[in-house]
């Protein structure tokens, strides 16, 4: 019998895509949407399907009349094809209903792979109709314009798409990089003061792991970003992009095929208190507790000192989030350290908790000492009830 060797093929493709900042994006005059636009047809017109959270559409209650108007005043760019909304927060990911509603859309509007779906709202929607997009037609072109401090600054800026099942988080997803994102900070402005600290809890996790001098930034200007100024949050969302974008860009594995995710740090714990409160706790909440956790047990482990440790905690409480793990009887927490295993079998490969030994120091560890996680549980409890009285 003739002897067929194996056929090799390899091919790399380049990925691109800009992040850009204004004010009042579909103001007719504002001409950066139909200037993206006519970046992929410069003579000609593109169909668009717009995605919106129910959330941003309740806040912003002629957002839908101003997108039709400002499609039509730049018609021989952008063809409206549609505005679906779809409702906001986790519960979006949680089932195949918003996802069905953007892929129907897709369909009956003639979505094709010279079109563009349009996802405005917060990181979950975000997330779930950039799972859409990236299925449909093995791939639809997808704009993000994310209304979110969390998703400006962390979610939407990178090229992860996801839904929920089975009780784990983002079980189901792509890596699919986005034409471009839009950072808009007039969606900013009415958002709840919980999402508006949430964010910045993302902030704070990028700066742990690679630059002590952004976390002294945030430190200094706790007090304004709690108030709520808009020039030290446009920084720290910026600064915040600008070091995800790299770390995409060149940390070597933008689509996790290896063990290490240091952006997920403070996120094994977060992902699991998510889904123990039903997705009442906020992602940026969970991932400040989360963090605040892992630098406990860095602390318990020897790996920084209390002062550190005292440090990071005081900055997270003067921005005003509360640390408590909400876990009181051994089940809970077990249920919750069952997280570390989901984690490790989420990303595959041999385990990889990312800590810090010091101030914008990363530090991978491949073991948990169980026993000495659930003492930084009450170790950080009793820490926080102080703080509280």
């Amino acid at each position: 019998m003739m002897e067929l060797k194996p056929i090799q093929q390899s091919f790399s493709v380049a990925y691109a895509y800009k992040l850009y900042f204004t004010n009042g994006l579909f103001d007719t005059e504002n001409t950066l949407f139909r200037d993206i636009m006519a970046t992929y047809k410069p003579n000609s017109t593109s169909k668009v399907l717009f995605i919106v959270d129910d959330g941003v559409v309740k806040k912003h209650k002629d957002l839908l009349a101003k997108i039709d108007r400002y499609c039509n005043t730049h018609k021989k760019t952008i063809q409206l094809t549609q505005s679906i909304i779809v409702k906001g927060g986790e519960q979006t990911k949680n089932s195949e209903k918003s996802l069905n509603k953007v892929l129907k859309g897709v369909n009956e509007n003639g979505i094709c792979r010279h079109s563009f779906v349009v996802v405005i709202g917060g990181g979950a929607v975000i997330d779930m109709a950039g799972y859409a997009a990236a299925i449909a037609h093995r791939g639809v072109k997808l704009i993000r314009i994310p209304t979110t401090v969390l998703s400006q600054n962390d979610s939407a800026v990178g090229v992860k798409n996801s839904i929920n099942i089975f009780g784990k988080k983002n079980f189901i997803g792509t890596f699919a990089p986005p034409y471009a994102i839009i950072n808009d900070n007039n969606f900013l402005t009415t958002l709840q003061q919980r999402d508006w600290i949430a964010g910045i809890a993302e902030a704070i996790k990028v700066a742990l792991i690679k630059d002590a001098s952004f976390f002294d930034y945030v430190r200094k200007h706790t007090r304004e970003l709690r108030e709520r100024e808009m020039e030290p949050m446009q920084y720290t969302i910026y600064r915040c992009a600008e070091m995800h974008m790299q770390h995409i860009a060149g940390g070597g594995d933008p689509f996790e095929n290896g063990s290490s995710r240091p952006l997920d740090f403070g996120h094994w714990a977060a992902h699991k208190l998510e889904h123990m409160s039903n997705y009442k706790i906020r992602h940026g909440e969970a991932v400040a507790k989360g963090m605040a956790l892992d630098v406990t047990y860095a602390h318990l482990t020897g790996l920084i000192p209390a002062q550190v440790l005292d440090q990071i905690i005081t900055v997270m409480q003067q921005i005003g989030f509360d640390l408590q793990i909400p876990v009181k009887t051994d089940s809970e927490i077990n249920e919750l350290l069952n997280g570390i295993q989901e984690f490790r079998e989420h990303l595959g490969g041999e385990l990889t908790i990312t800590l810090i030994n010091g101030i914008g120091k990363k530090y991978d560890v491949h073991q948990i000492d169980m026993e000495v996680m659930k003492e930084a549980i009450t170790h950080l409890n009793n820490r926080s009830k102080l703080n509280v009285a």
